[in-house]
């Protein structure tokens, strides 16, 4: 065992599993000891590197590991040497946390450890961007940067490999149980338990230095009956703190006691035994809600989490997780809104606890109230971003006064803080499979809940995650409809990106799906997205085949505006393509579709668009008439930023006509308009979109 002790009761981390950076000014957890491996360690980073000893430059961030039994205060540990090593300004770009393993003890995926940490520095990649390019990505963002990485409980190298930045003025601070093989240059440093004096000083920060006077060789002996662990220490700390009347000979015997009990490994017992202490000292509806924090997303509660589990009032939640930080049963992040993380050692041995006292059916019904409440929290989340008078607005208004926020912004901050534990929730609530119908809620007040507050294009990323989830229920439940949903929402965040061949694949999939739900609306949208995929890919014979078919489907319908729109678009392609006649034949059509509607500035447009065909097609006087009746049209719609771009088109015209004259007085009119506007117009906006 080592001689220096660590104080593991540091705050919980506000984003989860999505990363952390340390704010600035922040006051440090009260650390203990450790000195000899913070001496160590810092060596380690000024030491000479193989490749420095080489001669050569170092072409990576030194690795800097920190092995430990979880408990053993290896995460506290690596956060205390990351503050000295910052304190004195050497990683002007901070310090960054991100956690690669889930609380339950999943290894958090590359993608996902990826973007949390581009998210530290409020970069954010691509939807659906694939690992190799993220990796790609990271290193590229550290390029530049100097930053301490902290890539909190690794399960192995695959892991931490794509997360190292190619600088060697950054540095890799990386916590695991064992070795992380198959890295070069790590420099590992082994913790265990702690000695007697630092055991009994981290006792005596909680209970007081009295309780240690009076019995200070019973207090080394329950010391070696927590076998050093810093987290076995904090949990019977908070156990006596809470007995004002109990020795620390008291608990040493029941440790003791509990030893012959114990079926877990002897590494592994001391911890196992305090937390069976005091899971088992606590009243039996705070012990129930404990076990119940098993299923809370990501390890990460709130109130109104810990109320749903446990089918207890908000209040009455909130008493009980503060209770929970006294005991060392749980870390808070202290802001105005509290959330509550069970500590990583604690999570397995509060899920055994879980599935031992609880029947199966109790635990489903758990996690079906929390599940409810947080689709309500996100629905009211989502319905105070609309008007005081809207229907939303009035639904809001009819729930529990708890669940509703008092404003726009107060819902948006606790959206932002909640994002990684209500993602994780989806994941969750996915993969299990038994509560489907559930899950689909979830998914879409999500969904709806960051475009409302985040904007889609912002909340791009996420989203193409959460369009997954929907996929995965709908094709598992045999759901076409959704199915088609999914696949139209992820084929245009492909599209938008530039994966052109991927977004055109999922079109194809969303129509064989809408064709199967008789939907024609997604058979429609997935047509005429198909046809844009293949004209983006300069595909034109395919394009206008596939917007010809959603054209006549709208035909079929009556919808006479989509009709005239999609008439647009076949003209834009015929133009593309070099088929003049096609194209003045469709911008025509479309031009009459608009002009049956009403449309004014529409038909102008479409019929600004026939004439520069005419005038490809080398009819510059038709092209002249044409570009007249549109100018005419505009002026009558009243649409001044429009007739002004018509002028010029028009001026535009004239100049190659040879009549530079009219062609002046065109633009003199156009700047005229434009001034009595106020403003400057893009004369490409007059283009039907295509």
């Amino acid at each position: 065992m080592t001689d220096q002790a660590v104080d593991t009761s540091g705050p919980a981390s506000a984003a989860g599993t999505a990363g952390a950076k340390e704010p600035p000014g922040a006051v440090p957890p009260q650390f203990f000891g450790r000195e000899r491996e913070l001496k160590a360690l810092q060596e380690d980073v000024e030491g000479a590197g193989l490749d420095t000893l080489a001669g050569r430059k170092a072409a990576r961030a030194r690795v800097l590991l920190i092995a430990g039994r979880p408990g053993s205060g290896r995460s506290a540990l690596a956060a205390e040497l990351a503050r000295r090593l910052a304190e004195p300004g050497d990683y002007p770009d901070g310090v960054l946390r991100v956690p690669l393993t889930e609380p339950g003890g999943e290894r958090v995926p590359s993608e996902r450890a990826a973007r949390g940490l581009l998210g530290l520095l409020s970069l954010t990649a691509p939807p659906g961007t694939g690992e190799d390019e993220l990796a790609e990505m990271v290193r590229e963002a550290f390029a530049v940067r100097r930053a301490l990485i902290v890539l909190d409980d690794a399960v192995d190298a695959e892991q931490v490999d794509p997360l190292l930045p190619d600088n060697p003025d950054c540095l890799v601070v990386a916590t695991a149980t064992g070795p992380l093989t198959g890295i070069p240059g790590v420099r590992p440093c082994t913790i265990g338990g702690l000695d007697a004096g630092s055991s009994v000083q981290l006792l005596a920060r909680t209970i007081g230095q009295v309780r240690i006077t009076v019995d200070p060789r019973t207090a080394e002996t329950l010391t070696e009956e927590c076998g050093g662990q810093p987290a076995a220490l904090t949990l019977i700390a908070g156990w006596l703190a809470a007995r004002p009347g109990a020795s620390v000979a008291d608990v040493a015997k029941q440790l003791r006691e509990r030893q012959e009990d114990s079926e877990q490994p002897a590494a592994t017992q001391p911890l196992a035994r305090a937390f069976r202490l005091v899971h088992d000292s606590l009243p039996p509806a705070a012990a129930r809600t404990l076990r119940l924090l098993a299923l809370a997303p990501a390890g990460l509660a709130d109130a109104h989490t810990a109320s749903a589990l446990a089918g207890c009032s908000v209040s009455a939640a909130q008493s009980t997780l503060d209770d929970f930080v006294r005991f060392g049963l749980l870390r808070t992040n202290g802001a105005e809104l509290p959330q509550y993380e069970v500590p990583g050692c604690l999570a397995p041995l509060v899920r055994a606890v879980l599935e031992e006292r609880e029947r199966p059916a109790e635990i489903q019904l758990a996690r079906a109230r929390m599940l409810e409440r947080t689709v309500r929290r996100l629905q009211a989340c989502r319905a105070v971003t609309d008007p005081e008078d809207s229907p939303a607005r009035r639904r809001l208004a009819g729930l529990p006064r708890s669940l509703r926020f008092p404003h726009p912004e107060s819902a948006a901050e606790w959206l932002r803080i909640r994002e990684p534990a209500l993602l994780a929730a989806a994941r969750a609530a996915v993969r299990e499979g038994d509560l489907d119908t559930l899950a689909r809620r979830l998914v879409a007040a999500l969904v709806r809940a960051l475009a409302a507050h985040r904007g889609t294009e912002d909340a791009a990323p996420v989203l193409y995650g959460l369009h997954g989830l929907v996929l995965d229920v709908a094709v598992r439940r045999d759901l076409p409809r959704e199915k088609a949903a999914a696949l139209l929402n992820l084929a245009d965040l492909d599209a938008r990106t530039g994966r052109t061949r991927e977004a055109l694949a999922r079109y194809r999939a969303a129509l064989d799906a809408g064709r199967a739900a008789n939907d024609l609306y997604a058979t429609g949208r997935a047509m005429e997205s198909a046809g844009g995929a293949y004209a983006e890919l300069g595909d034109y014979n395919r394009a206008s085949d596939w917007y010809g078919r959603a054209l006549a489907q709208r035909l079929g319908q009556g919808e006479r505006a989509e009709a005239a729109r999609l008439y647009g678009r076949l003209g834009a392609v015929h133009t593309y393509a070099g088929r003049y006649g096609e194209a003045l034949r469709d911008w025509r059509a479309a031009a009459s579709g608009h002009r049956r509607l009403g449309d004014l500035p529409a038909q102008a447009r479409a019929l600004s668009e026939a004439a520069r065909v005419q005038e490809y097609a080398g009819r510059p006087q038709e092209s002249l008439h044409t570009c007249r009746e549109a100018v005419d049209l505009a002026r009558r719609a009243g649409d001044v930023r429009l007739q002004a771009a018509l002028e010029l088109r028009l001026a535009d015209t004239l100049d190659r006509l040879g009549d530079p004259a009219a062609a002046r007085l065109h633009r003199a009119s156009a700047d005229r308009l434009l001034g009595e506007k106020g403003a400057t117009y893009d004369i490409r906006s007059t283009s039907v979109e295509t």
